[in-house]
């Protein structure tokens, strides 16, 4: 069984506990559960539903997961928990989610309590979707009990998997491929020493390709799995800084980018210092490789409000404005076949995000198309023994 499997049914079956004691509350308080003709009055309804409410069932309404409401028998809403607003519904209200009044319609009745995932629309004007797991129970011949998860979260969570897997399926097949194919070139040229050469060169280029894209996930599945913050240190962020210049000072001269850096920030910071010089390195990575040569990446840090700011500024080809707030998804590139040539795996970006979330932070872009990029890493300072914040 999966742990998500697990949880579901933990949650189910909690649910259905704090149903059973309102429910409970209900039967011990009332005369009996057989059904009964409703009042012919409209106030007379209304008194009756709420005088048949089972005590404290505003502070179960609020403990109970997602939105929490109850229903009278002409659809008006007598109780409503906090949660259930954005979905437009409060107390004194009438139900208006035809999905929802039909399962309450079949839960009155024939008392059975009813469960069912439904696509619900966001009021007022309905453009908006939720998907939403819907349970409705009896509390009364007037009262119904009806509870409203937002499963949208966990869906997306779902689907973000799926293409994960299917991408690196995909991303893996390709240098595989190309090396089964260079392999066989090199043994049908076997004769001429010239090809051979060529084809071995290029298998070096795919080989490399491979093992960049595994260290990559390699590091993405440790960031997800590894809490920085429950090993804690003290890191120095102009030592962070001179590690991650020095690890792409090669790269940088054989694309003819000078890498400048600004002066000592003397900020400290809580954490994993080789996530940091990760994060730092692949985003002057990024610089390097998207900016043509005889151009500068100009490398900086700073402290405000309590935060230091790592900056990596470039004057390369820059990030369509379109673009911008996807780049940090895994595997997605702005230009797929650059990507080839460069050798990015497309997952430099999202290790950096997920390096930021661990340690507290966030990952900020600037970009203008022909001018430039500028990547931010956001970080708090660590505190000193006094309570201020270094340095």
């Amino acid at each position: 069984m999966r742990i998500v499997d697990a949880v579901d049914i933990a949650g189910s079956v909690a649910l259905a506990a704090i149903l059973g004691l309102v429910i409970g509350a209900v039967v011990a308080g009332t005369a009996c559960w057989a059904l009964v003709s409703r009042p012919s009055e409209g106030e007379q309804a209304v008194q009756t539903a709420e005088s048949s409410l089972p005590e404290g069932l505003d502070r179960i309404l609020e403990v109970l997961p997602g939105a929490a409401f109850v229903v009278a028998h002409d659809n008006e809403v007598v109780r409503a928990s906090r949660d259930a607003a954005p979905l437009g519904i409060a107390a004194g209200a009438r139900l208006q989610l035809s999905e929802v009044l039909a399962l309450v319609t079949a839960v009155r009745r024939d008392g059975e309590t009813r469960e069912q995932d439904l696509v619900l629309r966001r009021p007022p004007l309905g453009a908006g979707q939720l998907e939403a797991r819907v349970r409705v129970a009896a509390l009364s011949p007037l009262l119904a009990l009806v509870t409203v998860e937002d499963l949208s979260e966990s869906r997306r969570l779902d689907a973000v998997r799926r293409d994960f897997v299917a991408n690196v399926s995909h991303e893996l097949k390709t240098p595989v491929g190309a090396l089964s194919l260079l392999a066989e070139a090199v043994q049908s040229a076997s004769d001429d020493p010239d090809a051979v050469q060529r084809f071995a060169a290029r298998m070096q280029v795919e080989s490399q390709r491979l093992s960049n894209l595994v260290n990559d996930l390699v590091d993405l599945s440790r960031l997800q799995s590894d809490d920085p913050l429950k090993s804690v240190e003290h890191v120095e962020v102009d030592h962070v800084v001179s590690e991650a210049v020095d690890a792409t000072k090669l790269l940088a001269s054989a694309r003819e980018i000078d890498v400048v850096v600004g002066d000592r920030s003397g900020a400290v910071v809580r954490g994993d210092e080789s996530q940091l010089v990760t994060a730092l390195r692949n985003l002057i990575m990024n610089a390097i490789v998207y900016s043509p040569a005889g151009t500068r990446v100009a490398v900086a840090a700073r402290t405000c409000d309590g935060l230091v700011e790592i900056s990596v500024t470039d004057q390369g080809i820059g990030i369509p404005a379109d673009e911008q707030s996807r780049i940090f998804e895994r595997f997605y590139r702005v230009d797929p076949a650059r990507s080839r040539i460069t050798g990015g795996t497309g997952l430099g970006l999202a290790i950096v995000k997920h390096v930021c979330a661990n340690h507290g932070g966030e990952c900020t872009v600037w970009s203008v198309e022909g001018e430039g990029s500028t990547f931010t890493l956001r970080l708090p300072l660590a505190p000193t023994p006094e309570g201020d914040l270094e340095p």
